[in-house]
């Protein structure tokens, strides 16, 4: 019996091992495959992970000094000021969150808080960087199907999602501002006949 009890407590164990093994793999392959880059830093600057999305993006802020453990200044400026407000601010939850501009295509949204973890004696940084361009590319792509524009509707209102002038979009595209207007005429009618259609679909229902 006792030979028995001990038998099926190693196999529940290795069970339960394999099952976390598992998710733990699940885990790493989502955090690999978003979009925004993923960093988790230790108080001291070292990186403890950092997805694929992080790197890439980390090789745009500074292509020479990009290596597997850095972080460029402006993120770690952030991460210090979370730590230098760890004492005043009681809440680990709270995020701290910035803007950093390459340029009109690359804005990217950074926000880092405390995170403890289990298997760390210390918090560690978790360090989130979003494509804002990237992200109101997706939300306009959606747009554009759920509005049904042509090719060029689409063109003209994937840049004017991103704060483009109607002159830089002219001149983005090689054509007239008032070509720009009529287009942007066309794409307004197009949005408030497809919320006419919602608001008429939720009135019946």
């Amino acid at each position: 019996m006792m030979t028995l009890t001990k038998t099926l407590v190693e196999t529940q164990r290795r069970e339960n091992i394999n099952h976390d093994s598992k998710r733990a793999d699940f885990l790493q392959k989502v955090i690999e495959g978003l979009e925004d880059g993923i960093l988790i830093l230790n108080k001291a600057g070292k990186v403890l992970h950092a997805n694929a999305s992080a790197h890439q993006i980390f090789s745009q802020f500074d292509q020479e000094n990009c290596n597997d453990n850095f972080v460029p200044p402006a993120i770690w400026n952030l991460c210090e000021s979370v730590l230098s407000s760890q004492s005043l601010i009681s809440d680990k939850m709270i995020i701290f969150s910035d803007e950093i501009v390459l340029d009109k295509s690359n804005i990217f949204r950074i926000r880092v808080r405390l995170l403890s973890l289990d298997g760390f004696d210390v918090p560690c940084l978790l360090v989130t960087i979003q494509n804002k361009y990237e992200s109101l590319k997706h939300v306009a792509l959606t747009e554009v199907k759920k509005f049904e524009l042509t090719r060029r509707e689409a063109e003209i209102w994937f840049l004017y999602r991103n704060n483009h002038s109607y002159k830089e979009i002219a001149n983005k595209l090689f054509i007239t501002i008032n070509t720009v207007k009529k287009h942007m005429k066309n794409i307004h009618a197009k949005r408030q006949a497809s919320a006419m259609l919602e608001e008429r679909y939720e009135t019946q229902n």
